[in-house]
């Protein structure tokens, strides 16, 4: 029997562009797919820019067929009525793929930022770097939102095959996990080095 590659929609929502990447995992082996982002901006009407998402999420999954989605928490700002458009667009997100039948999980941007890089408190450019050494690419997209979503996808596919992805660690624990050097968070992730 053929060894099946599992399809993880990764997305990073926004109301201005919305950023999604399409991960195929197949052994240990993670390829991209498709890395992309809608723009929404020359539309002003906020509800057409919903159903532009939701038609969207709808169109990737009819086509690429994942699994699971992933997508990125807002972030929370000081602007309220941003921060209620954004929502919705993630609500739209969401509900379409749940729509779908597929599993949805929200990722804080800290945490993907963590489960890719090793910091949380990396920027847009140390993502899409560390991207480029894990799954072997070079383009740079016009938007890094397109990265974003792909590294929620990536951060998807490290939970679900960490080990102890179900058993959350103890402080002291993920204490002592925490790397202070990019050699030593490369020697706690051998997985995660292109060769």
């Amino acid at each position: 029997m053929a060894n099946k590659s599992k399809i993880i929609l990764g997305i990073d929502p926004g109301t201005l562009v919305m950023g999604y990447g399409i991960i195929a995992v197949n052994a240990q082996e993670v390829t991209i797919l498709k890395m992309d982002v809608l723009k929404l901006s020359k539309h002003k009407d906020h509800y057409e820019r919903l159903q532009l998402i939701h038609a969207c999420v709808n169109e990737i999954i009819t086509q690429y067929k994942p699994v699971a989605c992933a997508i990125e928490a807002p972030f929370f700002g000081k602007n309220v009525q941003s921060m209620l458009k954004l929502g919705r667009a993630q609500g739209v997100a969401i509900a379409t793929a749940m729509q779908m039948g597929l599993s949805v999980t929200e990722y804080s941007p800290k945490k993907v930022k963590q489960s890719i890089t090793g910091n949380g408190n990396a920027d847009k450019e140390q993502v899409w770097q560390m991207l480029q050494h894990i799954l072997r690419f070079d383009e740079k997209p016009e938007y890094l939102d397109a990265t974003d979503a792909l590294a929620v996808a990536v951060c998807h596919h490290f939970q679900e095959s960490s080990p102890t992805a179900k058993v959350a660690p103890t402080k002291t624990a993920a204490a002592k996990k925490k790397a202070s050097s990019w050699e030593q968070f490369l020697s706690q992730n051998p997985g995660r080095i292109a060769r």
